[in-house]
């Protein structure tokens, strides 16, 4: 049979977390410091709220861009947290789906996307996906925000600069000195700016400033799955300015041949997560930054993560990928960085796991070091 696959399916690879989270399966009670999914349970609150939609039959479709008793409630959220009057949403699956959606509404052929390196992964192969041109900002060896070479790799072409703060996998969060430099580079150049902000919740040192509220063309992107652990949900939402809400629109359209609407029952309990505080499980989490980052920094070179719940560690020697196999080897999963970068010189750890896993872990790579 002639070859029946399509060049876009070509362009993408199989995740390498997911390929480590499956092999998670076969091995013997690993320490399992790959996947980007909280340890803990979503709230007894927000599974009722999710119960009784459920029992109520609120199990078939909404509205594309979601239930209106949700929109109204990310309405009012973005309101006043960023200051926007009138901002059009859509709730997506995901946030995950939610880039998909925009990315899809955006780009032609040969558009160029600016992307710090390092990255979430899904961002490189869905600009891919849809024709655009991935041009990678190196902001080794600190992680943070690299707005000069930002600067200098603005092109005619450039479409979209991408901005995930706190960043995955690098635990960065970046200051709101930065994020106004890299405003005004923008509004200069007319760039729309891509704002993922899903661990917005798990910053440690200070509260996380948004670009939405110094910079109108922003696409605001957060979600549900982080803070509220409910990743299997698949909940999340955009949210724009009244200036954007034509992007919106197309979203909506693309959304109804493709994901149709986000989970109807689980787009009720959102709308109690968004008054739900989660500060304990915060707390709880920066007290296993604060294992991970003590246990490690003598044994290796890694900068002190200050949100999410990752840290980007330099591999011994370098080399990543070799580490990584060796890490394994010893019932550690963790992930190499050429995942995550250009480079392959760092390996990410998720300390999303109980604190004798992560005393574990930290105990088999500092003998590994």
């Amino acid at each position: 049979m002639k070859d029946i696959i399509s060049d876009r399916a070509k362009l993408i690879d199989a995740s390498g977390i997911r390929k480590v989270f499956a092999l998670a399966a076969k091995l013997k009670d690993p320490v399992n410091f790959s996947i980007g999914q909280p340890d803990f349970d979503v709230p007894e609150k927000l599974k009722q709220r999710a119960i009784r939609a459920i029992e109520a039959g609120l199990n078939k479709y909404t509205q594309t861009a979601g239930d209106e008793e949700l929109q109204a409630k990310i309405a009012s959220v973005v309101k006043n947290d960023v200051g926007w009057k009138n901002p059009a949403v859509i709730a997506t699956s995901g946030v995950s789906g939610g880039i998909f959606l925009v990315l899809a509404s955006l780009l032609n052929q040969g558009d160029e996307v600016i992307i710090p390196d390092p990255y979430f992964v899904m961002y490189k192969h869905i600009v891919n996906m849809f024709g655009g041109k991935c041009v990678f900002v190196d902001s080794y060896p600190d992680f943070d925000l690299p707005v000069e070479k930002i600067a200098q790799a603005i092109t005619a072409k450039t479409k979209l600069i991408v901005l995930n703060s706190p960043c995955n996998p690098t635990g960065a969060v970046y200051s709101e000195q930065k994020l106004k430099e890299l405003a005004n580079l923008a509004a200069k150049n007319q760039i729309p700016i891509l704002s993922d902000e899903i661990y917005e919740k798990f910053s440690y040192d200070f509260p996380c400033p948004s670009i939405a509220k110094i910079y109108p063309d922003t696409i605001l992107m957060k979600g549900f799955s982080k803070a509220y652990a409910m990743t299997g949900w698949r909940l999340g939402y955009v949210a724009v300015h009244e200036k954007l809400k034509e992007l919106v629109e197309q979203m909506t359209k693309i959304q109804q041949y493709t994901f149709v609407c986000a989970p109807t029952p689980f787009q009720k309990a959102a709308v109690d997560a968004l008054d739900y505080d989660v500060s304990n499980f915060v707390a709880e989490y920066r007290g296993k930054r604060d294992l991970i980052y003590t246990g490690l920094k003598d044994k290796f070179e890694l900068i002190r993560p200050a949100g999410a719940f990752y840290a980007f560690v330099k591999a011994p020697a370098g080399n990543a990928t070799k580490f990584v196999e060796k890490a394994i080897a010893a019932n550690v999963l963790i992930i190499p960085g050429n995942v995550f970068s250009q480079k392959d010189t760092h390996f990410r750890i998720s300390y999303a796991t109980g604190d004798d896993k992560i005393k574990k872990g930290i105990e088999i790579l500092r003998s590994l070091a």
